[in-house]
């Protein structure tokens, strides 16, 4: 994350995503550090983020392993400090939690969401 980045908000204080400041606009930043827009206005930004939300979050996305194959994992935390992944394990009770560190922002060489 830089120090220029601007942190949007939900009503209830919950990180949407920021907004770096880029000439006289703003690109929109999502929680994983992947930008969403090209340089917008500010309630463009805000709206996006806004409609974005956090839902993509709970979406399936691919893991890219040291041997160059793809596993399916889900998100389990995210922080400008790192992202943490789960494989997935269909919720089966009982089931060993794998969980791998990726850093942020997300290198879409490395996690992507599963098409």
């Amino acid at each position: 994350m830089r120090s220029d980045w601007i942190t949007h908000r939900r009503p209830d204080g919950e990180v949407l995503g920021w907004m770096e400041p880029l000439g006289d606009g703003f690109v929109v930043i999502d929680l994983l550090g992947r930008r969403a827009t090209e340089a917008v206005d500010w309630l463009t930004a805000e709206e996006t983020l806004d409609e974005r939300g956090i839902g993509y979050l709970a979406d399936m996305y691919e893991l890219r392993l040291d041997d160059g194959s793809w596993l399916r994992v889900r998100i389990a935390e995210v922080s400008t400090s790192g992202i943490r992944v789960k494989k997935d394990d269909w919720g089966a009770v009982g089931a060993p939690q794998v969980f791998y560190d990726v850093t942020f922002p997300v290198d879409e060489g490395v996690l992507r969401p599963q098409a």
